[in-house]
């Protein structure tokens, strides 16, 4: 059966379909109650379905946030997520989701689908990329939100400013300083661990992973120890995983060659990353915290369940979130708003 229109409804409730319009799309200039009475009855009658693009327009406003996020299956940015929703409930607006993969040529694609749907606002988690191959599509990028911005649109992004992005006007950068707590985590775990450090680290250009990399061997540099090898791998469980599986085989050679060897200490760059080399280490039969430490980085919800407790940098993610969201309805507008966090040592990073 075909769907009911807004002319059928003006029809039924004997006014014009600019006056039935005016009732259901939530426009300022409505009719009398008595007359609002009648086209919300016939549009209840007739299953009418208001069109959304139209009380947009009515309103000036869609009652959408646009979303976008690297991995939703990631606790990091499911976290986030939560935080958004919270914000929008006390909002009363929706959020609408896309789940990018992390490339800037898919964000720019999110972005161009949220402003042609008229979202009010665009959170964006993810770290920024300063690849060579991203250079064309992080300009695209930019331009598509200086372009919403200037149409009214606001923006808030986690982690790092877009790059190239010039818009201040309804521009929002919610910054995490990753490179300071970073360096805070590796000044404690130097003072107990005196074997050597490895950080497995996302690719190179990828800006979280580079500033947490920077950070943690700025931190051993202050604390006189030598600087730690970088694996790079996939920002990810996987690429923890298979770069765990490659420390395992040199963490075994290095107890062959002396038993009594200082036990490594690994970073890596974010939680799941660990989680994935932690894996890799145990079906190689190295112990944690016994063979080898290890520690990461966000304070993922996942940890609970974790043996043995990660130690980690918890970042307050939910926050994060909510602080977003309320940046873009009209707040703070232009400023950079800074999270902190804090070094959480747990077990699996243990002296002994």
């Amino acid at each position: 059966m075909a769907a009911s229109t807004l002319a059928e409804v003006a029809k039924l409730a004997g006014v014009s379909p600019a006056t039935a319009s005016r009732v259901l799309n939530g426009s300022a200039r409505k009719p009398g109650e008595d007359i609002a009475e009648r086209v919300r009855n016939a549009a209840v009658s007739l299953g009418y379905i208001p069109n959304a693009q139209a009380q947009a327009l009515a309103r000036s406003s869609s009652g959408l946030i646009g979303l976008v996020v690297h991995d939703i299956a990631d606790p990091y940015f499911s976290a986030i997520a939560r935080g958004v929703q919270e914000v929008a409930r006390e909002q009363r607006r929706m959020v609408l989701l896309a789940s990018t993969g992390g490339t800037p040529e898919e964000e720019r694609e999110a972005v161009a689908a949220f402003a042609a749907r008229r979202a009010d606002s665009i959170v964006i988690a993810g770290t920024r990329s300063t690849q060579a191959g991203h250079a064309s599509a992080n300009k695209e990028l930019a331009a598509e939100l200086d372009r919403y911005c200037r149409n009214g649109g606001h923006v808030a992004v986690v982690g790092q400013g877009v790059v190239g992005a010039k818009e201040t006007e309804g521009y929002h950068v919610v910054a995490v300083p990753n490179e300071e707590l970073s360096r805070r985590l590796a000044l404690d775990l130097a003072a107990i661990h005196i074997g050597q450090f490895w950080i497995i680290a996302g690719p190179e250009g990828l800006a979280t992973s580079d500033e947490r990399t920077k950070g943690f061997q700025r931190g051993l540099e202050a604390a006189g120890r030598p600087a730690a090898e970088v694996l790079r791998t996939s920002f990810n469980r996987e690429g923890g995983y298979k770069a765990g599986g490659k420390l395992a085989s040199r963490i075994q050679a290095l107890y062959k060659a002396d038993p009594n060897a200082a036990k490594p200490c690994i970073f890596a760059v974010n939680d799941v990353m660990a989680i994935g080399a932690a894996a890799a280490l145990r079906e190689k039969g190295i112990r944690i915290p016994n063979g080898a430490a290890i520690a990461g980085f966000d304070d993922i919800e996942t940890l609970r369940d974790f043996r043995p407790a990660l130690s980690t940098v918890r970042l307050p993610l939910e926050e994060i979130g909510r602080l977003a969201t309320r940046s873009t309805a009209g707040e703070d507008v232009g400023r950079t708003l800074e999270v902190t966090g804090e070094v959480a040592l747990r077990r699996s990073t243990e002296k002994g």
